[in-house]
């Protein structure tokens, strides 16, 4: 497998064809050796990617964001937020293992909020319709210490 450094413009779409974004993405080192990582399936449709190439790359829901989780839906203490949330915002909540996770406010009750740690894009296949600007051989030093993988630059 070759590790490249790519540049590209990518239109992502649903299964249905709406478009869901459009990103200029630059330096990406492609990666797949991680099956655990989040859209290691586009890494790996990228992989050998030409300057100058379109490429087309389905991937089903659980390939990309993973399947909706009901269970990422929790109910929270109203009392522990902004007093000015709103339907439909992003917040971040400390957990109790001190990380911070996002979530979708989905409800706002007397005493609680039901908020969605689900990825926006969860249970959505997706197609990432794809136009190379530039690729290249990754060097031994930029494999080693980049961190700028497709799985992570593509936060849509």
């Amino acid at each position: 497998m070759s590790f490249q450094v790519i540049s590209f413009n990518c239109l992502l779409k649903n299964k249905a064809g709406q478009v869901i974004s459009s990103t200029f993405n630059r330096d990406v080192l492609t990666f797949s050796n991680n099956p655990d990582l989040v859209l290691a399936g586009l890494a790996k449709g990228l992989q050998n990617i030409k300057k100058g190439e379109k490429r087309s790359i389905t991937l089903s829901a659980a390939e990309a964001y993973g399947l909706y989780q009901p269970q990422k839906v929790i109910f929270y203490p109203k009392k522990n937020l902004p007093e000015t949330i709103r339907l439909g915002e992003i917040i971040s909540v400390v957990q109790k293992n001190g990380k911070t996770r996002s979530y979708k406010v989905l409800q706002i009750h007397d005493n609680m909020v039901s908020l969605d740690g689900n990825h926006p894009l969860a249970g959505q296949d997706l197609i990432f319709e794809i136009e190379t600007l530039s690729a290249r051989n990754a060097t031994p030093e930029e494999i080693e210490e980049s961190n700028n993988t497709v799985s992570t630059q593509l936060l849509h």
